[in-house]
Order: C-alpha cells, then sequence, then structure tokens
C-alpha cells in the first residue's frame, strides 16, 4: 500500500526546488511568502493550545532578517491580528531596517499598517521582560556558519529571555551554533530541510504546505503524513463481519506488571480489529474481563512469581491457529520460564508479529521466519540490533520516532506526539494499536507500523492541545484515537 510521505531535501536540494518553482517571478514569490505566513501563523496559534492558548493580548517578539524568511515572520505577526486583535509587536530588525529586500520590506509594511501603534522596532539594548511568542525569522536554509559575533550575541540574549513559545521559520537561525536560536517548534516552510532532523534546537517539527512538487535524490529518508490514515477514514464495506477485520492474539502481562497488557489490549481494541484473545496469567483473568468483556481472555499456567509458565506454549499454539496476527511482551518480565516461553512462541508462529517491550531480546527477534514489527526504544535497539533480520520492521522509538527496515536503511519518519508521550504506557498503547492494526492487514506490515504510529502520535497531539502535557494520564489518549480520524 503506498503510504502518505514527504521527503526531507538537502538545503542545495530545496534551493533547487524553489527557484525552479518560483521561476524569479516575484508576484508568485510573494503569493507563496502569504501563503507560509497563514500557515505559521495557523501553526503557532494550534501549538500554543497545548499551553492554554495564546493571550490575546499577547507580547510577540519577531527577530526579522533580510530576506523571506524575515518577510514570512514579519507577515505571520499579521496574520496572528486577525485572531488576537490585542496583541502587541516587537520586531528587532537584525541587520537593520534599511537592510530588508524588497519583499520583505513590503511585508514589514503590511504589518505597520496591520497593527498601528501596537507593533513597533526595538533595539537589542531594549528587550527584557517577558513575551509570549518569539518568531524566528532571521535566517533561512541559505544560512552559512558562522554566526557573526553580533547575530550570535543576539540570538544568545533572546534565548536567555522568557518566553512561553519559541517558533523558528523554516530552521532555527545559527543552525549548531552554541548561540543559535532554541525552538519549541520549527516551521518548515514547503519542504522539511535535512538539518532539522540532527538540531537538538529544532524542537518539535511542523510542516507548512506550500504546493512545492517535493522530490529527492539524495536524501533516503521521508516524512510521514497524516494522510497515512485515509484507509480508516473511509467506510467499511456492508457484507461484512467481525472476521473481515482480523483477529489479533495479544500474549503479554504478569503479577508484576499487569497494567501493560490492560493498556495494549485496550489499544488494540480501538484499532478497529475484529477479534482479540489476550493469553495471560490466570490469575489476572477475572478481574480484567470484568474491565474488558470485548476480549476474549485466555489464562495460562504462571509460575509462583506470577509470570507466565513454559507448559503455556500449548493453548497458544492452538489460539495462534485462530489468529492473523499476534502481540508480545507488554509487561511479561524476564523469567526464565517467559522467555523460554516467548521464544517458542515467536519461533513457531504462522502469522506476523509484533514483538514489543520484554520480548525484545537478541534471540527471540532473531527466531522464526514471519514477518514482525520491532517497537525498541534506544536501549532496547542497542540490545536486539546485531540480531535483527533484513526483513524486519524496526518502529525506532524517540522524539523523532523512525520506521526502518532490518537495521540503518531507509527510513520513515514521524513528527507527531510529543512531550506529552513521555510517561510511562506510551509503549504499550503503541504496541497494541500497531499490532491490531497487523491483524487486519497481515500482507502489509510496514503499513501497519506506518499507520500505528502516525495515528498515535496524532491523538497524542490531539490529547495535548485539549489537557495540556502535564496533567494527563496514558490512556486518556485512547479517547482521542476516535476523533482524529473525523478531522
Amino acid at each position: 500500500m503506498q503510504r502518505a510521505i514527504h521527503p526531507i531535501l538537502t538545503c542545495a536540494e530545496a534551493r533547487l526546488l524553489e527557484e525552479a518553482y518560483l521561476a524569479g517571478d516575484e508576484g508568485r514569490e510573494w503569493k507563496v511568502m502569504q501563503k507560509a505566513a497563514r500557515g505559521v501563523a495557523a501553526g503557532v496559534l494550534r501549538d500554543f493550545e497545548e499551553i492554554g492558548g495564546m493571550p490575546a493580548a499577547a507580547r510577540v517578539l519577531v527577530l526579522a532578517g533580510k530576506g523571506n524568511n524575515g518577510g514570512d515572520a514579519l507577515l505571520a505577526a499579521a496574520e496572528l491580528l486577525a485572531r488576537c486583535q490585542q496583541i502587541e509587536v516587537e520586531v528587532v530588525f537584525v541587520f537593520g531596517e534599511r537592510g530588508l529586500r524588497p519583499l520583505a520590506e513590503r511585508a514589514w509594511r503590511e504589518l505597520s499598517a496591520a497593527l498601528g501603534p501596537r507593533v513597533r522596532p526595538v533595539k537589542e539594548s531594549s528587550l527584557a521582560g517577558a513575551y509570549d511568542l518569539c518568531l524566528d525569522g532571521v535566517f533561512g536554509y541559505q544560512f552559512r556558519a558562522p554566526l557573526s559575533t553580533e547575530v550570535g550575541e543576539l540570538l544568545a540574549k533572546v534565548n536567555g529571555l522568557r518566553v512561553r513559545l519559541r517558533a523558528a521559520i523554516d530552521l532555527p537561525s545559527g543552525l549548531d551554533d552554541a548561540a543559535a536560536f532554541r525552538a519549541d517548534f520549527s516551521y518548515a516552510t514547503g519542504s522539511f530541510k535535512a538539518p532539522l532532523f540532527t538540531l537538538p534546537n529544532a524542537g518539535r517539527l511542523r510542516l507548512v504546505e506550500l504546493g512545492f512538487p517535493a522530490t529527492s535524490q539524495s536524501i533516503i529518508d521521508k516524512v510521514l503524513d497524516a494522510g497515512v490514515l485515509d484507509s480508516l477514514r473511509e467506510l467499511r464495506p456492508s457484507q461484512c463481519e467481525k472476521r473481515t477485520f482480523g483477529h489479533l492474539l495479544v500474549v503479554a502481562g504478569s503479577r508484576w506488571y499487569p497494567g501493560a497488557a490492560l493498556m495494549a489490549v485496550s489499544a488494540a481494541l480501538r484499532s478497529g480489529v475484529g477479534l482479540v484473545t489476550a493469553a495471560v496469567p490466570q490469575s489476572l483473568v477475572k478481574s480484567f474481563a470484568a474491565r474488558v468483556p470485548e476480549v476474549m481472555w485466555l489464562g495460562l499456567p504462571e509460575t509462583s512469581a506470577g509470570d507466565l509458565a513454559g507448559e503455556g506454549i500449548g493453548p497458544l499454539r492452538a489460539a495462534l491457529a485462530r489468529a492473523t496476527a499476534a502481540l508480545i511482551g507488554p509487561g511479561l518480565g524476564r523469567s526464565r520460564d517467559t522467555m523460554g516461553l516467548a521464544l517458542q512462541f515467536v519461533k513457531g508462529s504462522p502469522v506476523p508479529l509484533v514483538i514489543d517491550a520484554d520480548a525484545l531480546q537478541a534471540e527471540i527477534v532473531a527466531a522464526g521466519t514471519e514477518p514482525r514489527i520491532l517497537t525498541p526504544h534506544a536501549g532496547e535497539y542497542e540490545r536486539i540490533r546485531q540480531r535483527i533480520t533484513p526483513a524486519s520492521i524496526v518502529v525506532r522509538k524517540g522524539p523523532l520516532t523512525r520506521i526502518e527496515t532490518g537495521v540503518g536503511g531507509a527510513a520513515e519518519v514521524s513528527v507527531f506526539g510529543g512531550p506529552v508521550l513521555a510517561r510511562g504506557g506510551s509503549g504499550d498503547l503503541l504496541a497494541g494499536l500497531t499490532a491490531g492494526l497487523l491483524a487486519q492487514t497481515p500482507d502489509d506490515p510496514a503499513g501497519a507500523a506506518a499507520r500505528g504510529l502516525v495515528w498515535h502520535g496524532l491523538a497524542a497531539d490531539a490529547m495535548a492541545r485539549q489537557h495540556g502535557q502535564v496533567a494527563i494520564h496514558t490512556t486518556q489518549l485512547l479517547e482521542f484515537l476516535g476523533p482524529v480520524l473525523r478531522e
């Protein structure tokens, strides 16, 4: 299945692309600048919702360079006036007002006309106090290091100010210089540029679509788009029944980690899968069945410590015969009995698998022949990387989660989600959601991994916009899986 993706361009590729698209037409360039400004403003307002929304009387600082990035920042400030009609804008012309190029100067005139007395140029020396928003439009992708002393001092001072949301337009000015702009969000205009994916000061990434027909020759990594979920937004066939949408077998849980199994199963149910069987320690079945009655709970023999015992392999093999995909790992624990059971399970599985958490052991991930999706965080990845097979789909979890085939292959990157996911249980939800999707499309493990990752991230973004990043619990994310499909 074709996945919705955006190429990651080198800065040189981005320059050639824009030059070809704009063809030296200043009128077209102005329209693109206006479109970029609308996209940046809309993105800022949307992302501000994670910290309570942008105040109507916000204090905004604009760092304006001489070229198009400066023009984008100035026009974005003017766009914000439409919804926040009491904002006050301070503009630092980093290279002087007289240094503005024609389109940036035109943008400054528009901002001045829109805000009148509520916009004023300021000097670096007068920057003080707290700001709600800082728009960094000093340099774009054509910046060449190093920073000049004067610009470095300005950016260092801005980095030291109290600012609620710091937004870089296209790339944070100064790139990886010690004094470079420290962004909370970078709004990539027209295309994603490669430096964004290695800079620790780029913050979270957003794409502002400008209609460029982007292609890439030198960069093989790509960014997943929300359109990857389009197949889940369509009407389901009227002539269907529960087996039409797959049967997932989940092997998870222990006396010490019961919640992981419950979270993975709950997420799987939200994936649209037709049937879920969950194999857990026998002692957990009664309470789990009362909480999630839709699942067929299979109680397995357990050790005295409450882990799954090796003799459970017989019932598991019988359950596998009815499944279209399986998930193993969340909350299993690492006892010798349980790891032996997991190895036998994976080795003999006739269906594709998601292998997660405690089951991410070198011997286990290399066992068997069926396709598998592995979902390691950084530490787990280092533990298993030497045994990852070339056909494995690897979901490498992190601030920017990457989907790779094998080790070090071309990656599809997700920019969705964020700090709200930095809490226990997020990975269990991702594993369950992905496995439920795999059960529906067992012949497309790469597609299931992409859909699971994007869906999980979009739901996290929506949750943070409604509830903030702090005072939530992980399973609230489940309530946002449905709404993001309907956007």
